[in-house]
């Protein structure tokens, strides 16, 4: 059973658009996933700038590989390298923790993530 960074059973990242490295809607890993796509995070149009700037477009839908392209407000499996690039420019988009991988642990911290925690609120 996969966990997320509290401990618990992973929850489900975003199955519209449909998520994850295995498109399966949560934010799983394996051996072939080399960026470590762990870290569900609700995309931002800032954020989304900042990462097409480094050549990782997720704004420009790609129909060949069923990429419907994000907007904000849209939930993500980002890859948890990004996510902490996007931390120290003061750009990283909310987290939900129940729905990222305990893996993002072993990169970040939880303080990082809690800080971003996304709130309903």
């Amino acid at each position: 059973m996969d966990k997320n960074v509290l401990g618990t059973k992973l929850e489900a990242c975003c199955f519209e658009p449909k998520t994850g490295y295995y498109r399966d809607g949560y934010c799983k890993t394996g051996v072939d996933d080399i960026g470590t796509h762990v870290v569900c995070a609700i995309m931002t149009d800032e954020f989304l700038q900042f990462t097409k700037r480094k050549g990782n477009d997720l704004i420009t839908p790609i129909p060949y590989y069923q990429f419907p392209g994000l907007k904000a407000g849209d939930k993500w499996c980002l890859c948890v390298s990004r996510w902490k690039e996007a931390y120290r420019e003061g750009l990283a988009p909310p987290v939900i923790l129940e729905a990222t991988h305990e893996k993002a642990l072993s990169h970040v911290t939880f303080d990082m993530l809690l800080e971003h925690k996304f709130s309903e609120i």
